[in-house]
């Protein structure tokens, strides 16, 4: 049995047709306003019943499907619609129930006071001449200087990578990598940029992770999501903090047909062992990304922007990469429109404002100024009380 949450503003009703809940139900129930919705995967029907009596005993609601209370099927899903005090509540109180509530109860507490990080925004900056967005490439002095203009641009860190990852892309492998980015790691080392903010090494290789860490970069940043021990004993030497990223293939055929049963529930599972890994090698602190477009389809990214807020149980902050993605083109060639990266600016505000809202904290972007701008602006407006 397995739950997530949902983002409180989701169409109930739609999501209870399809769980096959009956009418009468979904008309009472979409009318209640809740602030945590879980929808439970796979829950026994004996448990399911002596949840729905513990929810209803507190003011909740367990939606489930019709003929689930005469144990018509031994396992279905179920929807939990409940506020803070009922969650605390639930989440002590099934404790002492059988039929697989109490392991339901410990991820009901992981939900409880979900934690909140302060905005922070990565400016990307890319020594290879094959990233999706031209504007992104900078090599020598031309790189510092963008690096020190996004600095004064509000950026806190500053993400440096020589590869491409982009869908079709091919590893050029480490001593290319390495001399596409020693160069710029070296001047930021010589100018002590490392003072001004954060830096992060995008890579997946020990050896150039290495040659950033002793140079004054402290974030680790992995598409491979700390695959290497290698990597991880690196990491862990430097005490940096490790971007864990989920994918689903490699760059060259990620976004070949790519599947998920429940995306959220799969990347969920893989950040409990990449976690679990990080720790077993002594890093301390990690950061999760759940890899918009790296073998997702367009469908699981807008999941995943929509639901983000679940993935914050684990503690940690959130990043998001959405930036001038093709994932926009997608949206707007449904209305006849299609996009270069140059032109998808409007769109990727749009997500990573939209992401912030649902428990992003870090923002990778080209375009830190528009970034900085469009977000200090929609925190000033969100914070506001009469």
């Amino acid at each position: 049995m397995k739950i997530y949450k949902l983002n409180s503003e989701i169409d109930l009703a739609k999501v209870m047709q399809k769980m096959g809940v009956d009418k009468v139900g979904i008309e009472i129930m979409k009318k209640k306003r809740s602030v945590y919705i879980f929808y439970i995967k796979n829950i026994n029907c004996a448990a399911a019943n002596i949840l729905k009596q513990d929810a209803l005993s507190i003011g909740a609601e367990l939606a489930v499907p019709i003929g689930a209370p005469n144990c018509k099927n031994k396992y279905f899903d179920a929807l939990l619609l409940c506020n803070e005090k009922h969650l605390i509540t639930l989440s002590k109180k099934e404790l002492t129930q059988p039929f697989g509530l109490k392991d339901l109860a410990k991820q009901l507490k992981n939900f409880v006071n979900l934690p909140k990080f302060p905005l922070k925004i990565m400016g990307v900056i890319n020594a290879n001449e094959d990233s999706f967005f031209e504007g992104s490439r900078f090599k020598g002095n031309e790189a510092v200087k963008q690096i020190e203009k996004m600095i004064d641009e509000g950026a806190d860190i500053i993400d440096l990578g020589g590869v491409s990852s982009r869908p079709g892309s091919v590893y050029p492998g480490v001593e290319e990598e390495l001399k596409r980015v020693s160069p710029i790691i070296d001047e930021i080392y010589k100018h002590k940029l490392y003072e001004k903010a954060v830096f992060s090494i995008d890579t997946f290789e020990s050896k150039v992770l290495e040659y950033a860490l002793e140079r004054g970069f402290k974030i680790a940043n992995d598409i491979t999501g700390l695959e290497s021990d290698e990597y991880a004993e690196v990491a862990a030497k430097y005490n940096a903090d490790v971007i864990i990223m989920h994918k689903k293939g490699i760059p060259k055929d990620m976004q070949k047909n790519p599947f998920y049963e429940n995306v959220i529930l799969e990347i969920d599972e893989f950040f409990e062992k990449r976690i679990a890994k990080a720790k077993n090698f002594g890093i301390k602190n990690v950061i999760l990304d759940v890899g918009i477009g790296f073998g997702k389809r367009l469908e699981d990214n807008l999941a995943l922007i929509k639901h983000l807020e679940h993935f914050l149980h684990f503690g940690y902050e959130l990043l998001i990469g959405a930036s001038r993605k093709s994932m926009i083109d997608m949206i707007m060639k449904k209305y006849g429109i299609s996009t270069f990266p140059s032109e998808r600016l409007p769109g990727t505000l749009a997500i990573h404002q939209e992401a912030f809202r649902n428990g992003a904290s870090i923002i990778r972007c080209h375009d830190v100024k528009e970034h900085f701008q469009a977000l200090k602006v929609y925190e000033a407006v969100k914070g506001f009380d009469v």
